[in-house]
């Protein structure tokens, strides 16, 4: 599988972004996303099981983001709002294989004050 992520910009506190990550073979796999900020380790943020049954997100972003998947349009989305400064990173979307982990090539999330 090879993961496609989009959706990233410049935006400012308390705005709103809608990251996508696709796939032609997404709806087969557990999907998660991953950030990491300047000069950070990488970071979980969220996860969604292949059929949208169980999602989980950090406590950072609770009430805040939320993961979902569209089949029709294979793609699942992160919806963040009232984004924060401490959200500015590069997001990437993540798959496991049976010989390893998938990663998308990051989409740049930049909030400013």
């Amino acid at each position: 599988v090879q993961l496609q992520a989009s959706g990233g910009g410049m935006v400012q506190v308390g705005d709103s972004l809608r990251l996508s990550c696709a796939s032609s073979a997404i709806n087969n796999y557990d999907v998660a996303w991953f950030r990491q900020s300047p000069g950070k380790e990488r970071e979980f943020v969220a996860s969604t099981s292949f059929n949208g049954g169980a999602t989980y997100l950090i406590n950072d972003v609770k009430g805040r983001f939320s993961i979902s998947r569209d089949a029709a349009k294979n793609a699942v989305y992160l919806q963040m709002t009232n984004l924060m400064t401490m959200d500015t990173a590069v997001y990437y979307c993540h798959t496991m294989e049976y010989d390893g982990a998938v990663w998308g090539q990051g989409t740049l999330v930049t909030v400013s004050s």
